[in-house]
Formats: C-alpha cells, sequence, structure tokens
C-alpha cells in the first residue's frame, strides 16, 4: 500500500498510529496538536475573508469578487486538509525516530495569499466597480 494512502487512511483512524513505532514524549505530541490547531486557524481565517470578500464587497465586479474570494476559499480548503496530512505524517516521523517532514506547502499558501493581497492592492487603488 503506498505511503499516502496508508497516510489518508490514518485521518479517519488516528488510533492505528499506535501500531508504529514507540511513543514519543507527549510533550512533543502535544506540540505537533497545537501546530495542526494553528493550521486550522489559518484555515478558517482564509475562509472567513473569502465569504468577506463576496458579501460585503458587493460593489466589485462580479468577476474580480468572485474570483478574489474563490481563492481564498481554495486556500482555506487546501490548508485545513493539509493541517490533518502534516499532523500524520509528524506524529509518524515522531514514533518512527525518523526527521520531520518538510514541506513546500507555506511557500505555496504565502504565496497564493500575496497574489490575492496584491490584487486586493489593485483593486483598492483603482476602484474595480461593477458599476
Amino acid at each position: 500500500m503506498s505511503d499516502f494512502v496508508q497516510s489518508l487512511r490514518l485521518w479517519f483512524a488516528p488510533q492505528r498510529l499506535r501500531e508504529e513505532g514507540e511513543t514519543p514524549d507527549y510533550r512533543f505530541s502535544l506540540a505537533n496538536e497545537r501546530t495542526f490547531l494553528a493550521w486550522i486557524r489559518t484555515a478558517l481565517a482564509l475562509i472567513g475573508g473569502g465569504f468577506a470578500v463576496d458579501q460585503f464587497l458587493p460593489d466589485l465586479r462580479w468577476g474580480v469578487r468572485v474570483g478574489l474570494a474563490l481563492a481564498l476559499l481554495a486556500a482555506g480548503v487546501l490548508c485545513a486538509l493539509r493541517a490533518v496530512n502534516h499532523w500524520v505524517r509528524c506524529e509518524r516521523a515522531m514514533r518512527r525516530g525518523e526527521d520531520l517532514p518538510v514541506s513546500r506547502f507555506p511557500t505555496v499558501l504565502s504565496l497564493a495569499v500575496a497574489v490575492v493581497a496584491l490584487a486586493m492592492v489593485v483593486v483598492v487603488v483603482f476602484g474595480w466597480t461593477g458599476r
């Protein structure tokens, strides 16, 4: 079974993690959980921002408003999915005594948020209204 499928199964059955390796110091598991919760808060903020753009900027052109809102919503969804995947991968690595996994996702997320922020700056400066 591929590593991805095995990780995906652990999303829904985290008790199976106990079958791998040795139990790490609980402080590391709790730190991993706090990191997971930080990613979930980030996802919720992105999703909230997407809804805010859609609901509170009705004067924007429809395409601009929907594009910005969808970009933020998509980033929030990806962030939430990545949070659980990262939690499982880190927990497995700690139990196995391996190095913690590295990821490009923080960079990708940062670039996506920066692009949306720059687009919003352009909208504010040029005032692209739908009228």
